[in-house]
């Protein structure tokens, strides 16, 4: 293990809030492993580069010497996270839930070392815990604390409903810090206030509270929102190297720091030279940051995906900024095409298919009844004008 204040210093690079930096600092000076939690609820089968930051936090305390305690919320995902929501978030089934947590494991370990990680499931000790328990964990809580969060105090206000069982989940999720007697728990910037919970109930159990630590929100490929499934602007960690790479190179300029911030461990001056637009031009910024995030989930096929990209959109001068079209999962041709607006009519759009001004992906369709099978981030291009559009499954 490195020294103690050398390991603070590399352990802070990119957090947001911890609570407490001298608290962090006596754990480390004591010599021994640090217990580092990190829950994820598995509420959809696939993880994104968003995901992978806070994982790759836990991943940097796995490096410095410490033991990762990644706990799969099987059972308070049934419950369901209440974090954000501006209203009551529906209940998975515990067949969904079964379903995605296998998929978790398999994604979380990406990004994860197998040494000194400890994969558990909440439910190992929520599911028989007696109901008289429970009731014993809610009585240290005060429904004027939960009122605190914003999205709960936000919905008080504006009269939408509060369920008990929300404030449950924040009394459930607390106890897996006690259960695995975490030193450290991790989260998203959005998650301090469940860390905090849990925090509290750790002090009210007599056991050394464990340090909050907060890493930012990712944003995500449209420049704005923060990265999710549901908007279209993510990058999964199962996607192909070329899909992956395609998709960084799509991405704006103005956030390219902070991807290489939180998704590689270059050093911050390398970074700040790669961001300089005096000295590296924006392309060649972004091919490096592809490299490095295709590098991370498929090793060895970073050229590949590079020449592949280059091979189909550089040569044939594909812009690097396009509008979003927000399409459903399937549709026809011709459909598509009117959903930009450039033809005026069907038969319009008919004529420029037939004429060969309509490509997807720098391949042509000249079939008026090519049904289009959509995937985040294809191209199409209308027309010759070359006007391009990039494509965004919505349902």
């Amino acid at each position: 293990m490195k020294p103690p204040r050398e390991q603070l210093k590399d352990l802070l690079r990119g957090a947001v809030n911890i609570i407490t930096e001298e608290e962090l600092l006596k754990k480390l000076e004591r010599g021994a492993p640090l217990r580092v939690k990190l829950g994820v609820d598995p509420s959809s089968p696939d993880i994104h580069l968003g995901h992978t930051v806070v994982l790759r936090k836990l991943r940097q305390f796995q490096d410095a010497g410490h033991t990762a305690v990644l706990i799969i919320g099987d059972f308070t995902a049934l419950v369901g996270d209440p974090t954000g929501k501006k209203k009551t978030r529906p209940q998975l089934t515990p067949q969904e839930v079964e379903a995605n947590a296998k998929t978790y494991t398999d994604q979380v370990t990406r990004v994860l070392s197998q040494e000194r990680l400890e994969v558990v499931r909440n439910s190992a000790w929520l599911k028989p815990l007696p109901f008289y328990e429970l009731v014993k964990l809610a009585s240290r809580m005060t429904v004027a604390r939960f009122m605190e969060r914003d999205d709960f105090s936000k919905r008080y206000k504006e009269g939408v409903p509060i369920h008990l069982h929300e404030f449950l989940y924040l009394v459930m999720q607390a106890y897996d810090s006690v259960e695995v007697k975490a030193d450290v728990e991790l989260g998203g910037t959005d998650q301090l206030f469940n860390l905090m919970v849990g925090r509290d109930l750790m002090r009210d159990s007599g056991m050394d509270p464990q340090v909050a630590l907060t890493t930012p929100i990712l944003t995500g490929l449209d420049g704005h929102d923060k990265m999710s499934k549901s908007l279209g602007n993510h990058i999964g960690v199962a996607m192909d190297a070329n899909e992956m790479y395609a998709k960084v190179m799509s991405m704006p300029d103005a956030i390219m720091k902070e991807w290489y911030t939180l998704l590689t461990l270059l050093p911050i001056d390398e970074i700040e030279r790669l961001c300089d637009a005096s000295k590296t031009h924006p392309k060649m910024a972004k091919d490096r940051l592809g490299r490095e995030i295709v590098k991370g989930y498929h090793p060895g096929k970073e050229d590949a995906a590079a020449k592949e990209w280059d091979e189909k959109f550089s040569k044939k001068l594909v812009p690097d900024e396009m509008p979003v079209l927000d399409v459903p999962p399937e549709i026809g041709i011709v459909d598509l095409l009117m959903l930009t607006k450039i033809p005026p009519s069907k038969g319009e759009a008919k004529r420029l298919i037939e004429q060969g001004g309509v490509e997807l992906d720098g391949q042509k369709i000249t079939d008026l009844k090519h049904a289009v099978k959509v995937k985040d981030g294809m191209i199409l291009r209308v027309g010759k004008k070359q006007k391009y559009f990039r494509l965004r499954v919505t349902t």
